[in-house]
């Protein structure tokens, strides 16, 4: 009875992944989807999907598998969903379900299992599955390791980071590596333990394990965090102690850490000093900088910046146009603002509603009524599909009569 009870269970579990496959990610049932095909679409499906169980079935129908980058993200995606929607023994079920699939019995797949039992803060499902890889003929390896500190660190469960490193290892016979460090400091760093970090390269010196840039940003951006300047200072001396000196990358983890303590005008002065030495800057350091600066309401620094950046050949991103358009606007330099849209919009990157909003009821504000009614018509242009969004707008603008 047993045997026919499980049988049934396994046959209803085929007919339903077929029906899944064939309704849910292809209704055309004469075309058959490519592998990609069926990733794009779940991915497509899972963004707007809200009911649990079909975002498990669709999930089931592409046959998601971690090797695929895309796949990756729905993952991530549809954990995300049930997690909000607090379906917690859907994720268990829907995890251990997968564990079965031939194609799946490997590291790699145990592991991303465990970084989204972590990014459901199941924490604990993930250290038990780390624990049976063995008895289900999977090796463990410092990936897997890695994998369950990467998982304690979504589920912000730093205490089990600090008894997994210290206990793990030895017990599962596992040699640490650059990233079970790394990952470690950056644990600490999160936690509001950054000190702790000393310890932990005090720990890989004896291990033979070199520190790498990664190691010094880290730690740097937590001392940063935590506002304890002299030991930024001597995180950079241990980092020059380490043969390493301080690239572009670290100068964008210091400026970042600096715009966000509201100190832009010292995070400038960093700037400069690049500068000066001859070391060229990138768009990420004007993102972190302009940034700072109108959150600091110095609208004029950040304009000044951002001229600065296309003197220099070094070209915007999108982030850098949508800041801009939002802070000018607040500061009710629509003019500008409206400049800087027009040129994001020239490069097919436009600013969200309600930056577009604010603008549009901006320029209206200034008598400019024919750009705001332009502005409109180029965004209706771009987005017909929700004409209804700016309805109210629209309405509200003065008759061009």
């Amino acid at each position: 009875m047993a045997s026919f009870n499980m049988l049934r269970k396994s046959l209803l579990r085929l007919q339903r992944r077929k029906f899944s496959s064939s309704s849910i990610l292809n209704p055309d049932s004469s075309t058959v989807l490519t592998s990609k095909e069926k990733s794009r679409t779940a991915l497509s499906l899972l963004r707007t999907e809200k009911n649990p169980e079909r975002i498990i079935d669709i999930c089931r129908a592409a046959s998601l598998t971690p090797e695929c980058h895309l796949d990756r993200i729905a993952f991530s995606v549809a954990i995300s969903k049930l997690a909000q929607s607090n379906y917690f023994e859907g994720i268990r079920s829907f995890l251990e379900e997968l564990k079965d699939r031939p194609d799946l019995k490997n590291e790699r797949f145990f592991s991303h299992s465990i970084v989204l039992y972590g990014q459901a803060g199941m924490i604990q499902n993930g250290i038990a599955t780390f624990e049976r890889m063995d008895q289900l003929g999977v090796k463990r390896t410092v990936k897997s390791l890695n994998a369950l500190l990467s998982a304690c660190i979504l589920a912000k469960n730093y205490d089990e980071v600090r008894r997994i490193y210290l206990d793990f290892p030895k017990l599962y016979n596992i040699e640490p590596d650059l990233d079970t460090y790394n990952l470690v400091i950056k644990a600490f760093c999160e936690s509001g333990s950054s000190v702790s970090g000393y310890s932990v390269i005090a720990e890989m010196n004896r291990r033979g394990c070199k520190p790498n840039a990664t190691t010094f940003g880290t730690l740097i951006a937590g001392f940063y965090g935590e506002e304890k300047m002299e030991d930024v200072g001597k995180a950079l001396n241990l980092m020059q102690e380490h043969g390493m000196k301080p690239e572009l990358g670290m100068y964008n983890i210091r400026i970042k850490s600096l715009c966000k303590l509201r100190k832009s005008v010292e995070a400038k002065g960093l700037l400069d000093g690049m500068l000066s030495r001859g070391m060229k800057p990138n768009s990420v350091t004007y993102d972190h900088l302009i940034y700072g600066f109108c959150k600091e309401g110095n609208l004029e620094e950040a304009k000044k910046l951002f001229k600065s950046m296309a003197n220099r050949g070094i070209k915007p991103h999108s982030n850098c146009y949508f800041t801009l358009v939002y802070f000018l606007s607040q500061g009710a330099d629509y003019d500008t603002a409206l400049q800087i849209c027009k040129e994001s919009m020239e490069k097919n990157w436009f600013p969200n509603f309600t930056t577009m909003k604010s603008l549009v009821e901006g320029l209206v504000s200034i008598s400019k009524v024919e750009e705001a009614r332009e502005l409109l018509e180029q965004i209706k242009e771009k987005f017909p599909k929700n004409p209804d969004l700016w309805k109210e707008t629209e309405d509200a603008l003065p008759s061009s009569g």
